[in-house]
C-alpha cells in the first residue's frame, strides 16, 4: 500500500518496526511529517492500514511491511521490499517489542527467548539488513529503542536486559558505522502510555487509569508520557543537522534517572 507519486531526490526512506500503534504510530507520523517516506512495519501487515491512511492522508508516502524482525528471511526480504517500491532506506528505527513480564523464578525460558529475540535480534537483523543501504549514501540514521527499564525493573529481567544490551548495540554501531556517515542512538522512554504500559497495570491487577496517576506522582514534571514524547526525540536524531551526534542514549522519562 503506497501513494503513486515518485520521490523527490532528497527525500530520505525511513523504516520503523512495530509501528502499526504507540510509539511506532507516532514515530511513523512524525517522520512523514518531516519529510520522510516512511515504511510502516510490524508483524501483522494489516494492523499497518491505519499509520500508513493517515500519513497518505496528509500527503506523505508510506508502505506497510508486514514482518517478523527476528526472523533473518522476512527481514531481507522486508527491506528489499521497501527499497523497491519507496527507495533505498536510510533512516531505521528500531521500535518493535514485547513483553513477557514475570519474577525470575516463574519466567519461563520461552519467555526469555521471545524478548530476546524480537528486541536485540530484531534489532541486530534490521540494522545489518538496512546498513548497506546507508554507506551506500554515505548517509545513516539508526534510532534504537531502549527503556529506562535497563536500569533495572521488577518483573522484568528478560525486558531489562534486552533494552540494556541495545544500548550496547547502540555504542558498537556508532563506532564501526561512524566513518560511513551514519549515526546510531538510542533513546529510553519512562513511563508512556502505551498498550504495553496498559498490559503491565493488567499484570499488576491496577486500573490502568489508577496506575498512570501514581506513575505521575514519581515523575518530576508530574505526568506521564505520550507516544508523541518519544517520536519527537527521535526525530532530532533521524534529522540531517545531528550528524556530529552517535553512541547516545537519551533518557526521555520526565526527570533525571540514575
Amino acid at each position: 500500500m503506497s501513494t503513486t507519486e515518485q520521490p523527490t531526490p532528497e527525500q530520505r526512506v525511513a523504516i520503523v518496526t512495530g509501528a502499526a500503534r504507540g510509539i511506532g504510530a507516532a514515530t511513523a507520523l512524525r517522520l512523514a511529517a518531516e519529510g520522510r517516506a516512511v515504511a510502516v512495519l510490524d508483524l501483522d501487515e494489516a494492523a499497518c492500514k491505519d499509520t500508513v491512511e493517515k500519513i497518505t492522508a496528509a500527503g506523505g508516502r508510506a508502505l506497510a511491511v508486514g514482518a517478523d524482525v527476528s526472523d533473518e528471511e522476512q527481514v531481507a526480504a522486508a527491506v528489499e521490499r521497501v527499497a523497491a517500491e519507496l527507495g533505498a532506506p536510510t533512516i531505521l528505527v528500531n521500535n518493535a517489542g514485547v513483553l513477557r513480564d514475570n519474577l525470575l523464578f516463574k519466567m519461563s525460558a520461552p519467555d526469555w527467548d521471545t524478548v530476546m529475540n524480537v528486541h536485540l535480534r530484531g534489532a541486530f537483523l534490521m540494522a545489518r539488513a538496512v546498513q548497506k543501504h546507508m554507506v551506500d549514501a554515505k548517509f545513516g540514521r539508526i534510532v534504537n529503542l531502549s527503556s529506562s527499564s535497563a536500569l533495572g525493573n521488577r518483573g522484568q529481567a528478560n525486558y531489562s536486559t534486552a533494552k540494556a544490551g541495545l544500548q550496547g548495540l547502540t555504542k558498537t554501531l556508532a563506532i564501526e558505522l561512524g566513518k560511513f556517515g551514519v549515526t546510531a542512538n538510542a533513546v529510553a522512554p519512562g513511563f508512556i502510555v502505551t498498550d504495553m504500559t496498559a498490559a503491565t497495570a493488567a499484570r499488576v491487577k491496577m486500573d490502568f487509569e489508577e496506575f498512570q496517576a501514581a506513575a505521575a506522582t514519581q515523575i518530576p514534571v508530574q505526568r506521564v508520557g505520550q507516544p508523541e514524547d518519544i517520536a519527537n526525540a527521535i526525530a532530532f536524531f533521524t534529522g540531517d543537522q545531528a550528524g556530529f551526534v552517535s553512541g547516545q542514549v537519551l533518557y526521555v522519562a520526565g526527570g533525571p534517572l540514575n
